[in-house]
C-alpha cells in the first residue's frame, strides 16, 4: 500500500506479517509407514466395453440399438489407423501440389493465351454462369476475342473467368463502369 511508511508505529503493527504457522504432524495417519494403493483406472475397461459394442454393431448388421443417420463409434486403434492414413494423404496431396508447382509453365499452357493488358479477371463468378452470358454482358463495352471459365477436373466452375478483349481500351472502358458498381 503506498503511503504505509508514514503511518504511526502502532498502526505499522497491523499491516506487519504474522508470524509462520508450526508444523504439526496429522492425527489420522501415520506418514512414517506408506501403503502403497492398488487403484487403476477405467479406461482399459471402457475401450474393452466399446469395442464389443462396435463388434456387435457389426456382427447384427450395424441396425440394432443405432437410430437412423447414426454412424458406430470407432475404437482407439480403428481411430489411429484413420488418422495416420488422413496425414498420409495430406502428406500426398501436399507433395502432389509441390510436384505441380514446380513443373507448371504458363508459356507451355495451351489455355493461358492472350494479351494481359487486353484481359479482364472476373471473380466471385455464379457457378451457373456460362460463356455465353458472359460474352452477352461483356459484348456492350467492345468485341471479345476470347472468353475463359476456369473449371475444375469435374468440368465444375470455380468461380472466376478470363475475357480477353480485341483492343485493350474496350478493357479499359469496363474498368470505369465496374469500379463504380
Amino acid at each position: 500500500m503506498p503511503g504505509t511508511h508514514l503511518l504511526p508505529p502502532n498502526l505499522l503493527k497491523l499491516f506487519a506479517p504474522r508470524p509462520q504457522l508450526p508444523y504439526t504432524r496429522p492425527l489420522d495417519r501415520d506418514i512414517d509407514r506408506v501403503r502403497p494403493k492398488n487403484v487403476d483406472g477405467v479406461a482399459h475397461i471402457l475401450a474393452q466395453l466399446q469395442e464389443d459394442k462396435t463388434q456387435g454393431m457389426i456382427d447384427s448388421g450395424g441396425g440394432e440399438g443405432m437410430e437412423e443417420g447414426e454412424e458406430p463409434g470407432f475404437t482407439y486403434a480403428e481411430e489411429t489407423k484413420r488418422a495416420i492414413r488422413r496425414e498420409e494423404r495430406k502428406a500426398k496431396k501436399t507433395e502432389e501440389f509441390k510436384i505441380a508447382k514446380e513443373t507448371y509453365k504458363p508459356a507451355d499452357d495451351p489455355e493461358a493465351v492472350g494479351d494481359p493488358y487486353k484481359t479482364l479477371f472476373i471473380a466471385r463468378l455464379h457457378k451457373g454462369a456460362t460463356d455465353a452470358d458472359l460474352r452477352r454482358e461483356f459484348e456492350g463495352f467492345g468485341s471479345i476475342e476470347r472468353v475463359r471459365i476456369v473449371r475444375d477436373k469435374k468440368g465444375r466452375s470455380r468461380g472466376y473467368a478470363f475475357i480477353v478483349f480485341e483492343r485493350e481500351r474496350d478493357m479499359k472502358g469496363t474498368h470505369l463502369i465496374l469500379d463504380r458498381a
